[in-house]
């Protein structure tokens, strides 16, 4: 456990190297790598878009017979993700790029090329200014002219779209403004109707309300002041007894009016006492019929109330007779 980090191996000392085959592998070998679509590219094949940062198992492989200052130049072997189309591109160490080789096209290609151009042209101008100072006096006065040139063409077409155009601004804003407070006016206008038609609204509903509810309802009497009791108010008892009865028979009626209940009822024995003569009877009452008529002519008083004459009569010989 003790060797288990030991970097030091044991050589014997009959060791020789050389003597180690060495194996036979071709120059043009294959790996697998893993890597990144380096660009923007497009499948001939399928059209299918791969953009860049995509990931793909390639396979590598060095390019024989080109370098670039003793650089190598690897070529890569990927597949288009829909159509399983092969696609190479290898490397440029010049431009520190890759380049497109067979099976895709690259996108935005021109502009590339077009930066590339530029970068070149701008290069080579630099390497004459610095061998020859009369290239630098002319390429001033060239850029100068340019600008000049540029310059006049722009105030050219400023005046020609003035001309063609004829538009005052001042005027257009002056409109605007006048424009807007109009719309405003109006709105405050149309804002004060609203307002003066809800409020004429209200009000007659109001008005319609306070009619019907004066037709409904009637007007309140006035309060009447509390009578002050008059020390002769005992004697108008009596009438209003009378007042009572005379209710009582308008709505009643008087039991001697009524043959059917004259029968019902017989007098009580008020004359005679209750000890001497229980059972005995008034020789005045001689059957149903003429005690009834003996009760109403000596129930019957004018100007009695009938209340007052409940107490002379009995109950009805058929509750008389079940007692």
């Amino acid at each position: 456990m003790s060797e288990r980090k030991v970097l030091n191996k044991y050589y014997p000392p009959d060791f020789d190297p050389s003597k180690i085959p060495k194996l036979k592998l071709p120059k043009d070998r294959q790996y697998v790598v893993r890597l990144m679509a380096p660009f923007n590219m497009r499948c001939k094949t399928c059209g299918e878009y791969i953009y860049k940062g995509k990931k793909f198992n390639a396979r590598k492989e060095t390019v024989q017979n080109e370098a670039y200052l003793g650089l190598p130049i690897f070529r890569f072997y990927i597949k288009c993700t829909r159509c399983l189309a092969e696609i190479t591109f290898k490397t440029d160490p010049e431009n520190t790029d890759y380049t497109m080789e067979h099976g895709a096209t690259r996108n935005f290609q021109a502009e590339k090329l077009l930066e590339e151009e530029e970068k070149r042209v701008q290069k080579e101008r630099e390497d004459e200014e610095l061998n020859n100072p009369m290239k630098v006096l002319e390429n001033r006065t060239k850029d100068s002219k340019l600008e000049m040139e540029v310059l006049e063409n722009l105030q050219e077409l400023k005046d020609l779209n003035q001309r063609q155009a004829h538009v005052d601004f001042e005027a257009m804003l002056r409109q605007h403004r006048l424009s807007e407070e109009e719309r405003q006016k109006q709105e405050q206008e149309e804002d004060e109707r609203e307002t003066a038609a809800l409020v004429e609204e209200a009000r007659k509903r109001r008005l319609l309300e306070d009619s019907d509810s004066e037709e409904d309802t009637p007007a309140p009497a006035p309060p009447r002041l509390a009578l002050q009791p008059k020390p002769t108010a005992i004697l108008d008892e009596a009438p209003k007894a009378k007042r009572k009865a005379e209710s009582w028979e308008r709505s009643v009626g008087t039991l001697g009016s009524r043959p059917q209940l004259s029968g019902l009822v017989v007098v009580k024995k008020a004359d005679l006492s209750r000890s001497t003569q229980q059972g005995q009877v008034s020789p005045t009452t001689q059957g149903p019929a003429r005690s009834g008529k003996a009760a109403d002519s000596a129930a019957w008083t004018p100007g009695a109330s009938s209340l007052s004459q409940l107490g002379a009569y009995s109950d009805s010989e058929d509750s008389s007779g079940s007692n």
